[in-house]
């Protein structure tokens, strides 16, 4: 094996999910933070999405070991359990084992029994489901009738799905529709973006003991980005089998012929295509179960720092394969090119001018990224951006519409897609805006 001809004390890219190896970066971060913070606080039904080798076993795993002390877990591995078999097993995991050939009502009566009392002494029941997309409708439906059990103010029981993009076309089942409406929060865990595929792989080698040079270079990191479709798991086998290829040749020097050996070791020689999954998340009804700012700190809009955001800002370089997109250009970012439009509009607009602010970003390159995101979305234009100081350093901030009257820009706000309501944004006057830029002060009327 290659281990000591890297320098490495464990494995760096196996497949099989390793707390040790949690990547936080391209949201995975901010997502495992609003499922901890969703289920320490009662939310009743949630899903979490992503295409195979996207990192939902990790994920899950990860969120075990966040998990507070007053919350008991129920694992679910096998999806085909009929309704009476996923009974047994919750009664089972919690500590009381259901005689043969208890009744389907028997099992309710002594799980509500079960779920009341470990409520009395301050303890929640969280189930997790895995590979949810392969659960019989009818199991689907009945792990919504358990949701129902609670009390006049809290659910006894929550229940996180984790499943394939096939899971959200189960659900637009007609028969189920109760089950989609009962759905407070909504999570998607996309491919890695081209730009964080470098931060995974030197995540992965400093994990495993790795301290000398950076082992992949721009080429290969480019080749195996284009192989994986930014797919953690077809990553971890291409870099593995990478590393192989250059063991084979004794040298440290990691080509993409290396690569291409790899990918085609691992079958993996076509470009993989992504699934154009959109940018924002929707949680349907998050706004009333979570609390503003965690709900901010998920989604990236607002302080806490910004939803794009990975450990370490490597951008790739140009590349020509079709299936990914284009990266963001170092030199000069949208977010910097419309910055130079936005501060110059500033500079003559009226004070009493009103802008509506969606969004707070680290820096350019996170606010180029929520720029891009906000495509297919209807929201009112221009859109702009510009760079302002706040406690916490220099942030990038995103607005949106120009308005002569509050009343009109307050309305826009409410009109905004759901996707954004659920973030509160809010009204500015360019008053504000100059003054907080260190601007002359102005007459504010709002």
């Amino acid at each position: 094996m290659y281990l000591e001809f890297f320098g490495l004390r464990a494995a760096p890219f196996r497949i099989t999910p390793d707390t040790d190896f949690w990547f936080p970066g391209a949201q995975r971060g901010e997502i495992l933070d609003a499922l901890v913070y969703a289920l320490s606080h009662g939310e009743g039904l949630i899903k979490v999405v992503g295409e195979v080798g996207s990192g939902k076993t990790m994920l899950l795993r990860m969120l075990l070991n966040r998990l507070p002390e007053t919350v008991d877990s129920v694992y679910l591995a096998n999806p085909t359990l009929s309704p009476d078999e996923i009974l047994a097993a919750l009664l089972t995991d919690l500590g009381a084992d259901p005689a043969p050939g208890t009744s389907r009502q028997v099992m309710l009566e002594q799980l509500n029994r079960l779920l009341l009392d470990k409520h009395r002494h301050g303890r929640r029941v969280v189930v997790l489901v895995e590979e949810a997309q392969g659960m019989a409708l009818e199991s689907l439906e009945f792990l919504r009738l358990l949701t129902n059990l609670e009390t006049a103010r809290d659910k006894l029981l929550q229940i996180v799905l984790f499943g394939q993009p096939e899971l959200d076309e189960l659900l637009a089942n007609p028969r189920i529709r109760q089950f989609k409406d009962r759905i407070t929060l909504n999570l998607r865990l996309d491919p890695l973006p081209a730009e964080t595929v470098p931060a995974y792989l030197q995540a992965r080698l400093a994990a495993a003991g790795y301290r000398g040079p950076d082992l992949f270079n721009a080429r290969t990191i480019q080749a195996i980005t284009r192989f994986s479709g930014g797919l953690g798991r077809r990553i971890n086998i291409l870099a593995d089998k990478t590393l192989l290829a250059a063991y084979g040749d004794q040298t440290h020097n990691l080509s993409r012929a290396h690569v291409e050996a790899a990918a085609n070791d691992a079958e993996l020689t076509k470009s993989t295509g992504r699934r154009k999954l959109g940018w924002v998340w929707v949680a349907a009804g998050v706004a009333a179960g979570l609390g503003l700012m965690s709900y901010l700190a998920w989604l990236g809009l607002g302080q806490p720092p910004a939803l794009v955001q990975t450990p370490a800002r490597v951008v790739s370089p140009a590349r020509s394969a079709p299936a990914l997109p284009a990266p963001v250009p170092a030199a000069l970012p949208p977010a910097e090119a419309l910055a130079t439009e936005t501060l110059a509009w500033l500079d003559q607009a009226a004070s009493g001018t009103f802008v509506i602010q969606l969004y707070t970003a680290k820096d350019a390159l996170d606010a180029s990224a929520f720029v891009k995101g906000l495509a297919t979305l209807a929201m009112p234009k221009p859109l702009r951006v510009f760079p302002a100081p706040t406690a916490s350093g220099v942030r990038w901030m995103v607005v949106a519409g120009e308005f002569n009257q509050l009343a009109l820009a307050e309305a826009a706000v409410a009109s905004l897609p759901v996707a954004l309501q659920a973030t509160e944004p809010f009204v500015r006057s360019v008053g504000k805006i100059r003054r907080s830029l260190g601007g002359p002060t102005q007459k504010d009327p709002s």
